[in-house]
C-alpha cells in the first residue's frame, strides 16, 4: 500500500470540500490528517469526502465524511455533489448510489452540470434529532439567545437531516447577525447532546429563502447543503413556503441558488452546482500533501 492517495480540492457553492480517493485501501483518513490539512491555508476545508470501495451491494461507493476538526459527519449535501462531479468526470456515469453512515444516497448529474442529491427523509422526533429533553412539537422549541423579554433569536425549528439542525427564523438579512459570535454557543448548547448545525433563515417569498449557517464541527461556513434542506423542510412544515423552494445562501460567493424539493414521498432532493479547483496527492495518515499539476480532473 502506497503512502499517498489522490485528492481533489473542490467546492459546492463555496462549501470547501476535499474529495479523497481511498478506493483499494482498507484504512481511513485519520482525524490527525484532517486537522493538519485544515491548518494549511491551501487545503483548509469544511468537509473531507473520502471515497471508499462499496460495502453494500448495489452501491457505487462508501463515503466517509470528516469535519475540519477531525470529527465525523453523517451528511454533507454540498460535498456529495462534489463527489458526483468527480466520479462522473472519471467514469462517464451520470447516476450514483452512495452509502454513508446516515444511509443510502442517490445522486445524478444533469446535462446542464447541475447535480441532484436525494438527501433522504427528515426526522422530527425529539430523540431522533437528538434533543436533551422531550418536545412534542419540534417545529418550534423553547430555546433563545439574548434578553428573556427581547431575545435576538428564539423558537427554532429542529430536525435531523442525518445530522442535527436548528433553524432560527429572522426578519432581516442573515448576514446582519453576528453568527460567528453566538454560533458556537448554540452549536454546543446543552439542548443538543450531539451538537447541532445552526441556521438563520429569512423568508423572501413563498418559494424563496435566504440562509446562513454555523456548521457543527466546521464553524462559520460559506454554504451547508444539509442546512439548506433543513431550512426548506422547516419552512414548508410551518406553512412559510411551499414544498419546493430556492435557497439563496447568503454567505456563498457563488450566486447560484440551491433548489430544494420536499417530495410527497418525504424525501428531500437538493439540486445545485459543484466546482473542481485543483488536484494533488495526500498521505491519509499524516495529512502531508503535494499539489500535482499533472493530475487532470478526470484522473481523481
Amino acid at each position: 500500500m502506497t503512502d499517498t492517495v489522490e485528492f481533489a480540492k473542490m467546492n459546492g457553492l463555496g462549501n470547501k470540500i476535499l474529495v479523497v480517493d481511498m478506493r483499494g485501501r482498507k484504512d481511513m483518513v485519520t482525524p490527525q490528517a484532517a486537522i493538519a490539512l485544515n491548518a494549511d491555508a491551501d487545503t483548509a476545508f469544511d468537509q473531507i469526502m473520502a471515497i471508499h470501495d462499496p460495502r453494500a451491494q448495489g452501491t457505487d461507493a462508501y463515503i466517509d465524511i470528516l469535519n475540519c476538526d477531525g470529527t465525523k459527519a453523517q451528511a454533507c449535501g454540498n460535498g456529495t455533489r462534489c463527489v458526483v462531479q468527480a466520479l462522473a468526470s472519471e467514469t462517464g456515469k451520470k447516476s450514483f448510489t452512495f452509502q454513508t453512515v446516515a444511509g443510502i444516497l442517490n445522486a445524478s448529474e444533469h446535462e446542464d452540470g447541475m447535480i441532484s442529491v436525494d438527501m433522504g427523509m427528515p426526522r422530527f422526533n425529539w430523540n431522533d434529532i437528538p434533543l436533551a429533553e422531550e418536545f412534542h412539537d419540534t417545529s418550534r422549541i423553547e430555546l433563545q439567545i439574548g434578553p428573556i423579554d427581547n431575545p435576538m433569536l428564539h423558537s427554532p425549528a429542529v430536525m435531523s437531516m442525518g445530522n442535527p439542525h436548528a433553524v432560527f427564523w429572522v426578519n432581516s438579512d442573515p448576514m446582519e447577525f453576528d453568527l460567528e459570535r453566538f454560533g458556537p454557543l448554540l452549536e454546543n448548547h446543552p439542548m443538543f447532546p450531539e451538537k447541532a448545525n445552526i441556521t438563520l433563515a429569512q423568508v423572501i417569498s413563498d418559494s424563496t429563502l435566504r440562509t446562513r449557517t454555523f456548521e457543527r464541527g466546521a464553524g462559520l461556513t460559506l454554504a451547508c447543503g444539509s442546512a439548506a434542506c433543513a431550512a426548506a423542510v422547516s419552512a414548508a412544515r410551518t406553512g412559510r413556503t411551499g414544498r419546493t423552494v430556492e435557497i439563496d445562501v447568503a454567505s456563498s460567493p457563488v450566486r447560484i441558488p440551491l433548489t430544494i424539493e420536499w417530495r410527497q414521498d418525504n424525501h428531500v432532493v437538493m439540486t445545485g452546482p459543484a466546482e473542481w479547483e485543483w488536484a494533488g496527492t495526500v498521505d491519509p495518515v499524516t495529512g502531508t500533501w503535494a499539489r500535482d499539476a499533472a493530475l487532470a480532473q478526470a484522473a481523481l
